[in-house]
């Protein structure tokens, strides 16, 4: 007697050529199931790049709804070597091989369903796999001579996303940067350069001309805000800032202050404010 195929959206078919991945054969089962292990888990075995295992509830997962059932899942290993943001999609069948026709009766999401692993899900299967009346009823084949056998199957599904973050960041800590120009009076070439300061998620410097740059040479201070190796960002990537500059007034509060907004690409790595 099988289960209803039907049955919380899980199908049931049989087959005859086994598993394409993993296989592992279960004897004296019934001496596992009265040692009142929770679950057995099965050795690592590798498909598609990824390592897998199988862990199996001989007296069903009573956390899930599997009393009275065998229920099986399948579980993703070695994750710690996997990126940060990982995520592995899959499509998977989990197997119990009839003993006595040489057939595997092959469950699967009814719907096709891809399943998604990752960090905070590392596990997909059936709490009620088969049931226990069904499983050791020896004419179904599953319970021979008390031994058993399960297998999987498993297909990741390639994923090239890419993920991007917008990073918004009201108040940057450290997010000031000072450039004392000593005997400015006598300073000769014709910018000087601070150094590279880190604010948020972006490097920055400033470039003084102390005679003024371009068309204000001669005319003004010109300083230059600039955001460093912006030639090493994505193309078109945009950074938006808020910005105030100041030449302090050493002798009083009375500073030159300007202040504002811009948002820069890659192509465009300066703000030029003349002072």
């Amino acid at each position: 007697m099988e289960d209803n195929p039907k049955k919380l959206g899980i199908r049931r078919i049989t087959r005859d050529f086994p598993p394409a991945h993993f296989l592992f054969k279960v004897e004296a089962f019934s001496l596992l199931a009265k040692t009142g292990v929770e679950k057995y888990e099965s050795d690592a075995f590798e498909a598609s790049g990824y390592k897998w295992r199988l862990s199996l509830y001989p007296n069903g997962d009573n956390k899930s709804n599997g009393n009275g059932f065998i229920s099986l899942y399948l579980v993703i290993e070695e994750t710690e070597n996997l990126p940060l943001t990982w995520e592995v999609n899959v499509s998977f069948r989990l197997f119990v091989l009839d003993q006595i026709r040489d057939k595997y009766l092959t469950i699967e999401d009814g719907d096709g369903a891809v399943k998604r692993f990752h960090w905070m899900k590392t596990e997909w299967g059936f709490a009620q796999l088969i049931s226990l009346d069904s499983f050791n009823d020896t004419c179904n084949g599953y319970l021979v001579g008390d031994c058993c056998i399960f297998g999987a199957e498993v297909f990741p599904l390639a994923r090239n996303c890419k993920w991007e973050c917008l990073s918004m960041v009201k108040q940057p800590e450290d997010n000031t940067i000072i450039f004392k120009m000593d005997h400015f009076s006598k300073l000769d070439r014709k910018y000087y350069e601070s150094s590279v300061h880190t604010i948020g998620d972006s490097k920055w410097k400033l470039t003084v001309y102390p005679r003024g740059n371009v068309k204000f040479k001669g005319k003004a201070l010109s300083v230059f805000l600039e955001l460093v190796e912006a030639n090493k960002l994505p193309p078109k990537r945009k950074v938006y800032a808020e910005y105030k500059l100041r030449v302090r007034n050493q002798m009083n509060d009375n500073h030159m202050e300007f202040s504002g907004a811009f948002l820069i690409q890659i192509f465009k790595s300066k703000l030029k404010i003349h002072l």
